[in-house]
């Protein structure tokens, strides 16, 4: 009988017979993944070490990709509305007929008045490509999600101290001496702004929150500023103020 402590135990058995190397779409952070295959589907996914972004971190959004491609409620194919608006009928239908569909509808307006077409494509991952289309076919009149959430931002912060957050770059993490925390979500860049507390920290910067709840990174925040929520347009305007009437801008 073999003696336990001879006994060998694979601690970490092989899970796939493929990995693959993407970028998690599950918030705009854009972390590195690597995506375990096993006969040609998905079994596990997890962080990169190799990725500038989140060097091997993933949050829980992040590990749970899986589910988000493995539902059971996921759209494989254009779906036909076939019954009454609202009822909820639907039947697939062939990316040719979606696209004659689609042409039917957008070819008269086009011949006629281009601009008559408003896009909008919600929380779209692609929305350069939505937007090229859009210029293409004529009309100025198109939006997503981004332009009213992070586009914004980004720019703002490319603007002012030349890089922002997601895909936009980064802080300079290193040199920071002040670090502001203006409402942001726990589940949104978790990964590299955790990383990025973490060197403010322990480099001796301050940390400031300004939040109407003292959760996740306001919780580590040296000062932390409890608004009411939405008195956000007349603190940061107040702040302005002050710092203009003190002379330090």
């Amino acid at each position: 009988m073999t003696k336990p402590e001879n006994i060998q135990i694979d601690t970490s058995p092989p899970v796939s017979d493929e990995i693959r190397q993407t970028t998690c779409y599950m918030c705009a952070c854009r972390c590195g993944i690597n995506v375990h295959m096993k006969d040609d589907q998905i079994v596990y996914i997890e962080g990169n070490r190799d990725h500038p972004v989140n060097k091997g971190v993933l949050c829980g959004k992040g590990s749970s990709g899986i589910m988000q491609h493995l539902a059971p409620s996921r759209l494989r194919n254009p779906m036909k509305r076939v019954g009454e608006r609202g009822s909820g009928e639907f039947e697939e239908i062939s990316w040719d007929e979606a696209l004659d569909i689609a042409a039917g509808w957008l070819g008269p307006i086009r011949d006629s008045d281009p601009k008559k077409l408003a896009l909008f494509t919600g929380r779209d991952q692609s929305q350069s490509f939505t937007g090229w289309w859009a210029q293409n076919y004529g009309t100025p009149n198109y939006a997503a999600h981004g332009g009213f959430c992070s586009v914004n931002m980004a720019a703002g912060g490319i603007y002012t101290m030349g890089g922002a957050f997601w895909e936009f770059g980064q802080p300079d993490w290193d040199r920071t001496k002040l670090f502001v925390l203006f409402g942001v979500a726990e589940d949104h860049d978790s990964n590299p702004i955790k990383i990025g507390l973490g060197k403010v920290k322990a480099n001796g910067a301050k940390v400031v929150g300004v939040n109407p709840i003292r959760s996740g990174y306001n919780a580590i925040a040296d000062e932390w500023y409890g608004i009411t929520p939405g008195t956000d347009g007349l603190f940061i305007p107040a702040l302005i103020h002050e710092l203009m009437r003190a002379g330090k801008i």
